[in-house]
C-alpha cells in the first residue's frame, strides 16, 4: 500500500532524514519508534505532503505522491493525525465531526456512527464543547474524525503522549478495534504500547532506520527494541 524508498529530507541545509525506506501492507499496523528528534514527525509530514523530500520516493497504491500538496494526499485516502491533539475547542463534538464530514460529503449520521462504533461513550459528549474533553477523549475524537470519508491509511503521531494511564487504555482499545479495517502507521515512544499492537516496527535514530522488526517475539522484547535507540 505504502512504499517509501531512500527518502532524504532537510530543513534548509539541515538534513533530518537519511535514506529512509519502509513499507506498509493493506491492513497492517506499523509502528515507527524512536526518541524525540529522531525524525519521526518529519517522516509523517513528508508522506502527508507538508514537506517535500530532497530525494527518494513515496508511492501510495502504486502512485508517486512525493511532493503532492497535503489536500491531494488526503483525497487519495491518507489521513494525518497530528500529535498536538488539537480539536476545534469552541465547537461541539458534533460540529467537529460535521467539519470532517462536509468536504467528503458523508452523511452526518454515518459520520457519528463511525465514532460511536470505536468509542460508544462519545455519544454523551456530542453536545459538549470539544475543548472540554480530556486529552484521551480529544485523541479519540481526532481518530474518529479521520475515519470519516473512508480513508485507506492513517498516520497517527504519538497517540498516547501526555495521557494518563486510564485514557491510554481507552486509546489502545480504539486502535485495537480498528485493526485490519484500515491500515495504520503510528509514531510512538511508549515501547510497551508498540509491543502490544505492532505487526511491524521500524526503529529510528538520528533520521535513519536502525532496525526493521517483524518477529512478534522480538517486538515484544522491550530491551531488544531499546538497544536500537
Amino acid at each position: 500500500m505504502l512504499s517509501v524508498a531512500y527518502l532524504d529530507v532537510a530543513y534548509e541545509n539541515a538534513m533530518v532524514l537519511h535514506g529512509i525506506s519502509l513499507e506498509v501492507e493493506h491492513g497492517q499496523m506499523v509502528f515507527v519508534a524512536g526518541r524525540n528528534g529522531a525524525g519521526k514527525t518529519t517522516l509523517f509530514k513528508t508522506i502527508a505532503g507538508f514537506l517535500k523530500p530532497r530525494s527518494g520516493s513515496v508511492f501510495f497504491e502504486g502512485m508517486s505522491i512525493a511532493g503532492l500538496p497535503p489536500e491531494k494526499v488526503a483525497l487519495l485516502g491518507i489521513r494525518y493525525i497530528f500529535q498536538d491533539k488539537r480539536v476545534f475547542s469552541n465547537l461541539t463534538v458534533r460540529e467537529n465531526l460535521e467539519l470532517a464530514a462536509y468536504p467528503v460529503k458523508e452523511n452526518m449520521k454515518d459520520a457519528v456512527d463511525k465514532v460511536l462504533q470505536i468509542y460508544p461513550k462519545m455519544e454523551q459528549f456530542l453536545s459538549l464543547k470539544a475543548g472540554s474533553l480530556s486529552g484521551g477523549q480529544r485523541q479519540i475524537l481526532l481518530i474518529g474524525r479521520a475515519l470519516i470519508g473512508k480513508p485507506k491509511l492513517l498516520l497517527i503521531d504519538e497517540p498516547t503522549e501526555g495521557l494518563a494511564a486510564g485514557t491510554i487504555n481507552d486509546v489502545l482499545n480504539v486502535l485495537s478495534l480498528m485493526r485490519g479495517k484500515v491500515s495504520m502507521v503510528i509514531v510512538e515512544q511508549n515501547l510497551s504500547v508498540v509491543g502490544m499492537l505492532a505487526d511491524k516496527v521500524y526503529m529510528v535514530k538520528e533520521g535513519k532506520i536502525m532496525k526493521e522488526m517483524t518477529d512478534k517475539a522480538e517486538i515484544n522484547d522491550k530491551t531488544a527494541m531499546e538497544s536500537y535507540l
